[in-house]
């Protein structure tokens, strides 16, 4: 389909307009947590806006608007606009990978075009393949930003519509360090003319970690690349408020407690949801793992807004037969203590042990028939990003880092508690997975 096409039509790397006072050229030394990730793939996450209906749009003032907000914008992101660098020395034996802010040829900005309209995307039951041409870096790993920008925007104009396209290297930020910049972007482009050096939620850096020596002499003896996976369907779900509120009551009630969150008890409908979709062997075990944010948990907390990637992956393993004879609740209690359990002591043990013993994941380590892999957010503010084009019609990512059993939360766009999953599995176990009753009837559907 010609509608399926994107063509870039111009590009160019945006620096930031001005230097704080308080921020310094020497290089940010990455955590564990960022090390882990170096082989990951960046994070892509995007808004899909309607054109304003009225003669006086110009996709040109857009740009331009976006372009000079955005280089108000790393004014205080900084480090995106940088690049990695591996620090060697021989004697004594060193290899430490930074951000490096020295090094700083700006973010890449992309603009290009396609015949495609709003409801090419909304409208398909699956996600078209021309969401993920609304994204650029889709096979870039982390550790590529040694040499390719650490972030990357492409605004793709639609014959309604508009798509802001974010790819942001894992290694240097988080769900929560990417929508904090999306939503200082969006208060600076409607401040238009203001002060710039005024925000409401300036980034913190202050890091007080040691700096790590990785065991290594060259990036190609723990680096590695995998093939795209074609294969997989990816579907949205959406999830009201009130199905949400009923989940958490029901997952609570079983269990005789009010701890169980609206997040833990869709979690774990979804985990005893895809078991049953995979025909797997009763015997066999199955694990729920999600990304949890280590800001709050650590002591004392790291800021709500600071600059990084704290997060980790916390998990739950069952058997198939214990997770399909029980019910919701005593799914959901398990995760959440898995979260509770998840606390400084836990933090810091992992540091101590993974700074004797560096690691970095491979890719294949979420290839795993019989793993559900959560992430995202509900509570991240995504509608709250405004570009002069009213709220987004919907919130989608890209293809990279999915794989056969990742489930995406989005907060839904009315609001109140709803939710939207993005379901990626193999089309044999979407096929199952739409059409489970405990699924169809928690979505409310007749």
């Amino acid at each position: 389909m010609t509608s399926q096409i994107v063509n870039h039509v111009s590009e160019c790397f945006i620096k930031p307009s001005q230097s704080l006072q308080t921020h310094s050229d020497q290089p940010i030394h990455l955590t564990p947590f960022e090390l882990l990730l170096l082989n990951i793939g960046y994070i892509q996450n995007g808004l899909l806006f309607s054109k304003p209906k009225n003669q006086y749009f110009s996709m040109s003032l857009l740009l331009n608007d976006l372009q000079h907000a955005l280089s108000a914008t790393l004014t205080h992101f900084y480090p995106l606009a940088a690049r990695l660098a591996t620090q060697k020395q021989e004697n004594p034996p060193s290899y430490v990978i930074c951000i490096d802010p020295k090094n700083s040829p700006g973010a890449k900005f992309i603009y290009a075009t396609s015949e495609a309209t709003v409801n090419d995307i909304l409208t398909p039951s699956y996600v078209p393949s021309l969401v993920h041409s609304l994204f650029d870096l889709s096979d870039a790993t982390n550790h590529d930003g040694h040499t390719l920008p650490l972030l990357s925007i492409q605004v793709t104009e639609l014959v309604d519509g508009v798509f802001i396209g974010m790819s942001l290297n894992h290694v240097v930020a988080d769900g929560a360090t990417l929508w904090h910049f999306m939503a200082t972007w969006s208060e600076l482009f409607k401040s238009k003319g203001g002060d710039i050096k005024l925000i409401s939620r300036p980034p913190i850096y202050k890091r007080c970690d040691p700096i790590i020596n990785l065991p290594f002499t060259h990036h190609e003896q723990f680096t590695e690349r995998l093939g795209p996976t074609n294969l997989i369907k990816e579907r949205f779900f959406h999830f009201t408020s009130d199905s949400v509120s009923k989940l958490k009551a029901k997952a609570n009630a079983e269990c005789n407690t009010t701890k169980i969150s609206s997040l833990q008890a869709v979690s774990a409908l979804l985990w005893r949801c895809m078991t049953r979709a995979r025909h797997l062997p009763y015997d066999s075990k199955t694990v729920c793992r999600f990304a949890i944010n280590n800001r709050p948990r650590v002591d004392p907390p790291l800021p709500n807004d600071y600059f990084g990637n704290p997060n980790y992956v916390v998990w739950d393993t069952a058997t198939v037969s214990d997770l399909m004879t029980h019910g919701l609740g005593w799914a959901a209690l398990r995760l959440h203590e898995a979260v509770e359990n998840h606390n400084d002591s836990m933090v810091k043990s992992f540091v101590e042990t993974w700074v004797k013993n560096p690691v970095i994941l491979k890719r294949n380590i979420w290839v795993d028939p019989g793993a559900v892999q959560v992430s995202n957010s509900p509570r991240f503010d995504m509608y709250g990003c405004e570009f002069g084009l009213g709220k987004a019609v919907c919130v989608r990512s890209g293809r990279s880092n999915k794989t056969d059993g990742k489930m995406l939360v989005y907060p839904g766009r009315e609001g109140g508690g709803s939710m939207d999953v993005e379901a990626c599995l193999l089309p044999e176990y979407m096929v199952e997975f739409e059409c489970d009753e405990e699924l169809t009837t928690a979505l409310q559907i007749t």
